[in-house]
């Protein structure tokens, strides 16, 4: 498993609200074409989503919350050779969040997607995104 974490100056609870909001992961996550919410939980967050990147890669993933902790996992449903499983953490930190994200790739990835899904490259594209995100 890959682990990395970087500080985001926004508030835990906006990147939390901002990262499992996967109606916009196509806004930040590279390479991603489509996130179709397949299932989502009583409060409207997703359960399972269907992606579909640049290339012709598909795979589902499920998603579980444990809010207290502002924690986030997943593992791979359908597609599980070309899938990942990881989780993502969001803590306070002096001057905004420390967010850390970790991976693990299904044996299917090639080496370009496994560079994109690189946790370094995601957080830096997340951390770009969370500070204009609304």
């Amino acid at each position: 498993m890959a682990t990395a974490s970087t500080l985001v100056a926004r508030s835990p609870a906006d990147c939390w609200r901002l990262f499992i909001d996967a109606a916009a992961l196509t806004a930040w996550v590279p390479g991603l074409r489509r996130a179709r919410i397949v299932a989502t939980d009583a409060q409207g967050r997703a359960l399972e989503v269907a992606f579909e990147f640049a290339a012709s890669r598909t795979y589902a993933l499920v998603y579980a919350y444990d809010d207290d902790a502002r924690r986030v996992s997943w593992t791979a449903r359908l597609g599980q050779r070309d899938g990942v499983a990881g989780w993502a953490r969001f803590d306070a930190e002096d001057g905004g969040t420390r967010v850390t994200y970790a991976t693990t790739d299904g044996a299917g990835r090639t080496a370009d997607e496994r560079a994109i899904d690189e946790p370094r490259q995601l957080l830096a594209a997340f951390a770009r995104w969370a500070l204009t995100a609304r």
